[in-house]
């Protein structure tokens, strides 16, 4: 519950750099996922982008110590530490180090597949990526990660292209159908239209004159 109070507080923080928890030994694996979270949330794309970008350390863990339970706990401090190495690379530039996590971990199948796990992410990357930006990120990925990576996007990213694909059809089919009852109600409307001209011209100005003199005669009784 203290880690996570401290996480909210430190989630929008501009100033502080450094931060060294090594000596509270009752922070436990769940409150170490919070602390990487902080500074790479691998949730989404604008999560990465939102997560603190200031902090240049983040010691929960000492990786001195080498213990065979704590492998886990080595791991997500290796992952906080290579967050932490990009805030301090971009310093004084959020925007930098925001899209420099994005491009090391979401656009890398590896890392993000790690991070997802351990941060208890199950949605895929691509799912939330337009097709209509899918070259530009997949050209990303190749010239950041290599044809291997390229590759892996573009496996993953394929089912995503052919149901929007299939979406667009879709809408497109129910336009046409739609236009189609449009231009018919259209049709029938202007042939009722012609339809009132034709009697109105029928009936003349004496039935208007017929009318107007019925209504004065009974005004008058």
């Amino acid at each position: 519950e203290g880690v996570g109070i401290l996480v909210d507080a430190l989630q929008n923080n501009t100033s502080l750099t450094e931060l060294d928890l090594m000596f509270n030994q009752g922070i436990i694996a769940e409150g170490m996922k919070m602390c990487l979270k902080l500074v790479n949330d691998i949730s989404s794309i604008k999560a990465t982008l939102q997560s603190n970008q200031t902090l240049q350390e983040l010691n929960v863990k000492n990786l001195n110590i080498k213990n065979q339970n704590d492998q886990n706990d080595m791991l997500i401090q290796q992952r906080i530490n290579k967050a932490t190495q990009i805030n301090a690379q971009n310093e004084n530039d959020v925007e930098a180090a925001g899209k420099e996590k994005v491009i090391e971990t979401q656009l890398h199948s590896v890392k993000r597949a790690e991070l997802a796990e351990l941060q208890g992410v199950t949605r895929s990357f691509y799912s939330e990526i337009n097709p209509l930006h899918l070259p530009e990120v997949l050209a990303l990925a190749g010239r950041h990660h290599g044809q291997g990576e390229l590759y892996v996007a573009l496996k993953s990213s394929i089912a995503g292209v052919i149901s929007t694909v299939n979406r667009q059809q879709w809408l497109q089919q129910q336009r046409a159908h739609h236009n189609a009852i449009i231009a018919e109600h259209r049709i029938k409307v202007e042939s009722i239209e012609a339809e009132l001209a034709a009697i109105e011209a029928a009936d003349g100005p004496d039935a208007a004159d017929i009318g107007s003199d019925s209504r004065s005669s009974k005004r008058r009784r």
